[in-house]
């Protein structure tokens, strides 16, 4: 089975920039399938071919699984001439006759072989609609589409309904403004992803009433060509190979600011391995060091999963559990107070006549309300919660209600609920679909990449547990296929340790000095610590060949009760006091987020 099928055809090109011409291979088709298959997907192109394939397609034309579509004269491929001036692409002539004039009927009568079919801009809005009206009776699993300024800028109605149709849209800065007057009024249903590229600026994904911004990387921009379809091919490729539709729209843009530094597709059609998405220059990963670790890491007996299951957890077999733990690891996060722009103090109260702390505190805060309201945990009640019902739950035995930022929770719980209902799932109908897949965790993962509440995080620390939590129940609520694991889990006592460890070394004398006195830091500077962290930890599961839950343990129970977070490490007890940093002054970022 294939993974992406594109509609388009590619073009002959001539394009002038500084001062040459070169006669190159070209098209939105081209560059969407070619960004698809350097970013590791499989990927069929269905467009006109010519009857004579000239050397200038032939590496691209080998690097298809197939190429269908209706064979024409050479002479009647499409071709364009375009002008560069600086970022300024201006058309000087184009042929795509042979593009427009493709029949639908034409298409594979199957489409459901394919994870995702890309309708490139063919012709007009209303040309696109007929090809999207036949992908989907055809059987088509997901439609994606991309559309061109002339189209949105004269047929804004038309391709906006283009954009309500399809499952997922690309289009630039320009086209939405057209298409929808502002950025602010680029809307999605429920389930859809949009991505609006905004050239050195980065991108917006839209995803249902989720907004993300991706940053812009720097480029030594040469041939500007294709960018934007550089970015659409590149994305799907990622979210087809299970990637969150953000991180993989990081790595799109970062694969296509690399592309317009060559001329045409020379950097697409590449075998060599793809360049790792940069880490923020403020901090590096000490590679020497994450040798050692995972040197000592890899002799320790691999600890056995945690099952989940406890006096503060639901009884196994009980069937509320599922939606319990659906609702409950949707809280998991933000369990710390600050006071003047400092870390103060972690959330630390007595409920049910137990002392506890975080994380276990909310789960036996939900457990109470599973005893005594089963209906709780409900999407719609979930959407339809109130303040004063959520205070409740969380009222300790003293009287107080001592979770910090009570009402981030409450939006948590209304979006996830809300999203589950318009979405028409519940927490047994997702565990379903992910039995019935080929690959249950990326499909587990993919549906609540459409859930606000699990959608907003890029490494997904929220979902990834739950995967986990629901796999280790002793009910096995589902199984991982063969080949899939669960990515890095992080949170703050995970970036704490690789801090202290030395694993991560802050360059940044601002940010160093932040981290050191436990001050409030900015989204941004919490990024470049917890990117870095989750990197190096796929490098540790690597070199120790344990998976993430064996390196997850280490650094989640074994350093936390080894380099907590109020008092002094306990170095002396640690594998790793002999080769430790022991940069003890460092802490983690505090930053009030709903990731972790």
């Amino acid at each position: 089975m294939a993974d992406l099928l594109v509609i388009g055809s590619p073009s002959l090109d001539t394009i002038h920039v500084g001062g040459q011409t070169f006669h190159t291979v070209g098209g939105a088709g081209m560059y969407a399938a070619m960004a698809a298959w350097r970013a590791g997907a499989s990927v069929l192109l269905f467009g006109a071919r010519p009857d004579v394939v000239p050397a200038v397609m032939q590496d691209f034309a080998s690097r298809l699984a197939a190429w269908m579509g209706p064979v024409v004269p050479l002479e009647n491929i499409p071709r364009f001439e375009i002008a560069h001036d600086g970022a300024e692409a201006h058309y000087i002539h184009q042929s795509i006759q042979s593009e427009t004039a493709i029949d639908p009927k034409m298409l594979p009568e199957d489409l459901s072989l394919y994870d995702v079919v890309h309708i490139t801009a063919m012709g007009d809005p209303e040309a696109q609609m007929v090809l999207l009206g036949a992908c989907r009776e055809r059987n088509a699993r997901r439609i994606s589409m991309g559309t061109g300024i002339v189209n949105a800028q004269t047929k804004p109605e038309a391709t906006r309904k283009l954009v309500e149709q399809a499952d997922i849209f690309f289009m630039n800065e320009k086209e939405a403004r057209a298409i929808f007057g502002s950025l602010e009024n680029v809307h999605a249903r429920a389930g859809q992803i949009l991505y609006i590229t905004r050239a050195e600026m980065g991108a917006l994904v839209v995803l249902g009433k989720h907004r993300a911004t991706i940053p812009g990387y720097l480029a030594q921009l040469v041939d500007p060509t294709g960018a934007g379809e550089t970015f659409c091919g590149a994305a799907l490729a990622y979210l087809i190979q299970g990637h969150h539709p953000v991180m993989g729209g990081m790595k799109a843009a970062y694969l296509a600011a690399r592309e317009v530094e060559a001329i045409s597709a020379t950097f697409l059609l590449q075998e060599d391995p793809l360049p790792a998405l940069p880490l923020d220059p403020r901090v590096r990963i000490d590679h020497t060091q994450v040798q050692k670790v995972s040197e000592i890491i890899k002799d320790l007996p691999e600890a056995d999963p945690f099952s989940f299951v406890g006096d503060y957890l639901p009884p196994v077999g009980d069937p509320q559990a599922l939606d319990y733990f659906f609702a409950v690891t949707l809280q998991q996060f933000s369990f710390w107070e600050t006071k003047d722009g400092v870390y103060d103090h972690p959330l630390i109260a007595t409920i049910d006549g137990v002392k506890c702390k975080g994380s276990e505190y909310l789960s036996r805060a939900y457990m109470r309300a599973l005893r005594n309201d089963r209906g709780f945990f409900q999407p719609a009640r979930q959407a339809n919660l109130r303040l004063e019902e959520l205070a409740e739950i969380f009222r300790s035995d003293d009287g107080r209600v001592p979770m910090p930022a009570l009402q981030l929770h409450l939006e948590q719980a209304n979006q996830y609920g809300a999203d589950m209902l318009a979405l028409g799932l519940t927490p047994q109908e997702i565990v379903n679909r992910a039995r019935q897949s080929d690959k249950p965790l990326q499909s587990f993962l993919g549906l609540l990449d459409h859930v606000r509440g699990y959608n907003e995080d890029p490494i997904r620390k929220k979902p990834n547990l739950l995967a986990l939590i629901l796999s280790q129940r002793p009910e096995q609520f589902f199984a991982f296929g063969e080949d899939e694991t669960v990515a890095p889990v992080v949170d703050y006592h995970c970036m704490r340790s690789v801090l202290r460890i030395g694993l991560v070394e802050v360059l940044d004398d601002d940010l160093h000095h932040k981290l050191a006195g436990r001050q409030l830091v900015t989204p941004d500077e919490e990024w470049a610590v917890r990117f870095a962290a989750y990197q190096l930890l796929e490098e540790v599961v690597r070199l120790t060949g344990k998976t993430i839950g064996g390196v997850d343990w280490f650094f989640f129970n074994y350093m936390r009760s080894h380099c907590p977070e109020m008092t002094e490490p306990v170095c002396s007890q640690c594998v790793l006091d002999g080769i430790c940093a022991k940069q003890k002054e460092l802490f983690q970022p505090v930053l009030r987020t709903t990731y972790y």
